[in-house]
């Protein structure tokens, strides 16, 4: 693809917009950055170090935008296709816009739709729910390489729901029969009323972010592993960044399963489902970096994601990934990683379920996720660390 040439607009894989992002979506992603930044830790840490909490990175510095449309042709459902050949090729630090991605089951859930005439359509999809957009290759990415994936825009549509069909969850013997519950958004996007009296902000979030993982056989996207997945991670909102370790050539990533607010854990094992009428991801591409699962950059913190078939071994694995990775980064000792992890940073469940019953044929594993604060750290060790995720930036 000539990245100077003219965008030819019949052509899906090269349809792009004229700009990158109107100025106001610019001046909103600041404004979310910036009020990030004014965040601390309680005990007052330095001016300096405080000052460590800002932007991930520059709204404005972005490539040609592609607009990938959901059709049968582009959304896979339910699992991670290596056959699939990819719908976009693009060039590091492009940007995707996905203007209209679908709900579950192929995009067959609709509002009010009750719970027994939802069930069947379930039923249809046994490899897994949700409607995987993609792949997106980008160009020159290879296995040893990390492709960072920038959370521009997320606008949902005006509609979600949460449910919990019997026998799945954290507590899947408590609560007979199934629930079903829809809300409404205001048109703002900022909240929705889940009852008198109960109002919830909105953070939208893309459940599913993915690299294609090594191998010839389909993934199915309620799993989660190096490659990414089925994440859950309610901190990945707009102005924050993933990286994802490139299994194979041109790393091929998929996204789905979009949230409009969710807490750690999803412990009823869905969040407040929805779909993206606005989604903006600029993907850019690290050479040659040393990460072994999915990471991931807020203004105020590195994220480091296990995951195992209990908690115990998804603590651990957190922890391990995030020493090896930080002393790394750093130049600090593995030891003093662990004891800097104790004293100041926190463990959090991202994904908690314990499945007695389900009509998929996969079932999640457990999640934990490890932050370290980047307000312990010092400015210029805040660039070291940021340089080891993007050398040559």
């Amino acid at each position: 693809m000539d990245r100077h040439a003219p965008p030819d607009e019949t052509a899906l894989g090269d349809l792009t917009e004229a700009s990158a992002l109107d100025r106001r979506a610019l001046l909103r992603l600041a404004g979310i950055c910036g009020m990030a930044g004014g965040l601390s830790m309680a005990g007052g840490p330095s001016a300096e170090a405080a000052s460590t909490s800002s932007a991930v990175f520059d709204p404005a510095a972005q490539g040609r935008v592609h607009v990938l449309p959901s059709t049968p042709q582009t959304v896979n459902v339910g699992t991670l296709d290596p056959k699939r050949a990819p719908v976009l090729e693009i060039e590091s630090g492009d940007v995707v816009h996905y203007p209209d991605t679908w709900v579950n089951w192929a995009n067959e859930a609709k509002y009010d739709m009750p719970f027994d005439v939802r069930e069947p359509i379930r039923k249809r999809y046994p490899q897994g729910p949700y409607s995987l957009i993609g792949p997106v290759a980008v160009r020159g990415a290879e296995p040893g390489d990390v492709i960072e994936c920038r959370m521009i825009k997320l606008r949902p549509i005006d509609w979600g729901w949460n449910s919990a069909p019997s026998g799945v969850g954290a507590l899947p013997a408590d609560f007979k029969g199934g629930y079903l519950h829809y809300l409404k958004f205001d048109s703002e996007r900022r909240y929705a009323d889940f009852a008198p009296g109960v109002r919830i902000p909105l953070a939208p979030v893309q459940g599913v972010m993915a690299v294609q993982p090594a191998g010839d056989q389909p993934v199915s996207g309620i799993l989660s592993g190096p490659y990414g997945g089925n994440l859950v991670l309610r901190d990945l909102v707009e102005g924050s960044a993933l990286f994802l370790p490139v299994q194979v050539s041109g790393g091929r990533i998929w996204t789905g399963d979009s949230h409009a607010a969710q807490g750690d854990g999803v412990v009823d094992q869905t969040a407040i489902e929805t779909a993206m009428e606005d989604l903006r991801i600029q993907y850019v591409l690290h050479k040659r970096v040393a990460l072994a699962g999915p990471l991931a950059e807020t203004p105020t913190h590195w994220i480091v994601i296990g995951f195992g078939a209990n908690v115990d071994d998804a603590i651990a694995q957190a922890l391990r990934q995030m020493i090896t990775w930080l002393s790394g980064a750093s130049g600090l000792a593995p030891i003093d990683v662990y004891a800097l992890l104790s004293i100041a940073g926190s463990l959090r469940i991202t994904q908690y379920a314990r499945q007695t019953n389900t009509v998929y044929s996969s079932e999640p594993a457990k999640a934990v996720h490890a932050m370290a604060p980047k307000s312990i750290f010092q400015q210029d060790m805040v660039a070291k660390i940021r340089r080891a995720l993007r050398p040559g930036a």
